[in-house]
């Protein structure tokens, strides 16, 4: 397989070089040259085969031959290590819980993927010192800060913005040793974005370092999204129609989702759930893609205004609005409504969600009204730990602490503080 820039202004590469460059050298994101179909046989039998080699089916033709069959399978293994059960919530609704990895957060999927492709590449293609650098609205510092705990000699620096993220995640980004290199923007989400962006045009600290973005830009953070939506389908013991709700801050885990339907999944419609930052919802519904200014809400991590992967959407569907239409919804929700159903759910369905697992739920239910002819399935983003304070005040009772939290929150954290794109290129030159 071969990958093309969104650009269009640089030539198809290798698996490889798009996971060690994370953007082409126009600055584009990159895309998978060809389409790749499933054969129907597959998908009739995927809820007899087992994971690994649904995985491995899936994903196989994105790589090709530059990994081995026995690596690439031991990738996948490392990958989906951890349980990923559907839960029912109510008739026709159900919970894919994606919170049970190592950092408590669909991320980690991707974050163990790529952080394991870039160990096994970054030998044989380059002998300057590799840097990831990632921008996070949240729950990607601290699953990339995890993903690449076992490898070696790769430098991490991750940009969060001050006090736009919660305690918990700020933990999981600040307190991992020199390995990983804190950064703390005096802004939004967006701000720390840009900032990664400017450094990978920057020629002399391209000279220097081989930089890669660990962000759902990157095709080894984005493809393996995928899997849990095939994982839950074979889950599913019945025929109707399947419908998904997923929490959208930078649409990278919706656009690997509806690529998933590209390939043949049996997915009747995607639901794009935000909260007031509600740049898609409304292009679906007026045609115009107007970004407004960030604004700070309990779901932070879909705290972003210009998501970088609907242009990838875009591409799937060729650019064609009424596509788009056709399988794709769009709703946003205030914090009000959030808070209100994390209690709702607390208390009539015994069910505990985060934030944007709430507005995942509420997304669902204002697509599916009344029909229970389909199968609603919300994607439930990260353990409600992570956001103790919001939540702990919304139901007036303590969240149980998972023991991977307890052994990071007494921990001093370790940061540096920046206000502009000069101070972070210093960083970078002096990790070299």
């Amino acid at each position: 397989m071969k990958y093309i820039s969104l650009n269009h202004n640089s030539g198809p590469t290798s698996f490889k070089k798009a996971v060690i460059n994370g953007l082409a050298p126009d600055k584009g994101l990159y895309f998978p040259q060809e389409e790749v179909k499933l054969s129907k046989g597959f998908i009739e039998s995927i809820k007899n085969i087992d994971d690994t080699e649904i995985c491995y089916e899936i994903i196989k033709e994105f790589i090709g031959d530059e990994i081995p069959k026995n690596k690439l399978i031991e990738v996948i293994n490392n990958t989906i290590s951890f349980k990923i059960p559907l839960k029912k919530i109510e008739k026709s609704i159900y919970s894919l819980e994606l919170f049970h990895g190592p950092t408590l957060a669909f991320k980690d999927v991707g974050a163990k993927f790529m952080a394991s492709c870039l160990d096994i590449f970054k030998d044989s293609y380059t002998s300057k010192k590799i840097t990831v650098l990632v921008a996070t609205s949240g729950d990607t510092g601290g699953a990339v800060a995890r993903g690449f705990s076992d490898t070696k000699d790769i430098n991490v620096c991750i940009l969060y913005p001050k006090g736009k993220i919660s305690k918990v995640q700020e933990k999981q980004i600040t307190t991992n040793g020199s390995y990983v290199q804190a950064i703390e923007v005096e802004g939004d989400f967006d701000l720390c974005q840009s900032m990664v962006k400017r450094a990978f045009s920057d020629e002399e600290v391209n000279r220097k370092i081989a930089l890669t973005s660990a962000n759902s830009i990157n095709v080894a953070r984005w493809l393996p999204q995928m899997f849990y939506f095939f994982l839950a389908y074979k889950k599913i013991k019945n025929t109707k129609r399947n419908v998904f709700s997923v929490p959208s801050g930078n649409f990278g885990n919706i656009c690997a989702g509806i690529l998933a339907k590209s390939m043949g999944l049996p997915i009747d419609h995607f639901i794009a759930s935000t909260n007031i930052n509600d740049t898609i919802p409304r292009y679906i519904k007026d045609g115009i893609f107007e970004p407004n200014d960030t604004q700070a809400t309990i779901s932070n991590a879909m705290d972003v205004s210009d998501p970088s992967n609907f242009i990838r959407i875009q591409k799937i569907f060729n650019n064609d609005l009424q596509k788009i239409r056709k399988n794709l919804s769009g709703y946003s929700f205030n914090d009000q409504k959030t808070k209100e159903t994390i209690k709702e759910l607390y208390k009539s369905k015994k069910y505990l969600t985060c934030p944007h697992s709430a507005i995942g739920y509420l997304g669902l239910k204002e697509y599916m009204v009344n029909d229970d002819k389909i199968n609603g399935i919300f994607i439930s983003t990260a353990h409600s730990i992570k956001f103790k304070d919001v939540v702990e005040d919304i139901i007036n009772s303590e969240v149980k602490c998972p023991n991977s939290i307890k052994n990071i929150l007494n921990r001093e954290n370790e940061h540096q503080s920046i206000e502009g794109y000069d101070e972070l290129k210093e960083i970078l030159l002096k990790r070299d």
